[in-house]
């Protein structure tokens, strides 16, 4: 708790946070780093071996597997999110199932399967929406800012 809030607290609600404090269970820091590490590895050396996969028996070159790489990741990541297997995986992963592309698809996922009893429209696409748009506006701001960046770096001879 900050210095100044704790100021404003009487002395009974002070003993009561450090009462508090006493009592919570501490959290296993290191494992769930290694979880989240390993997991989210996991999710990644996938989406290689997908790739490889398309490279290998479909004729792919890197730059163009890539994208059949993207889809396959996101329709399993949505097939588990229906399945109710991907919450029990990010349970143990945490910070790990946030790899762009799996941690979006089950957002949108999840929200779509959450809201589904509202009705396709204003239910299903209503809310998966919700999410999604954020997303893409920061992404396009992103990109803007970024470019911007670029492009003064290019006009005075950087790059």
């Amino acid at each position: 708790m900050l210095k100044e809030t704790r100021k404003k607290l009487t002395p009974v609600q002070q003993e009561y946070h450090q009462f508090v404090k006493g009592r919570e269970p501490k959290r296993p820091i290191l494992k769930n780093c290694l979880c989240a590490f390993f997991i989210g590895g996991a999710i990644c050396l996938l989406g290689q071996l997908i790739s490889t996969f398309y490279i290998h028996f479909f004729g792919f070159n890197e730059k163009t597997a890539g994208d059949p790489t993207v889809a396959t990741l996101i329709f399993i990541s949505v097939l588990l999110t229906g399945f109710g297997v991907y919450d029990h995986i990010a349970q143990v992963a945490g910070a790990g199932t946030i790899i762009p592309v799996t941690g979006f698809a089950n957002a949108i996922s999840s929200a779509a399967i959450e809201h589904r009893s509202e009705g396709y429209v204003l239910g299903v696409g209503g809310n998966m929406f919700k999410l999604a748009g954020s997303v893409i506006v920061f992404g396009v701001f992103s990109a803007f800012v970024i470019s911007t960046i670029k492009v003064i770096i290019k006009s005075l001879g950087g790059f």
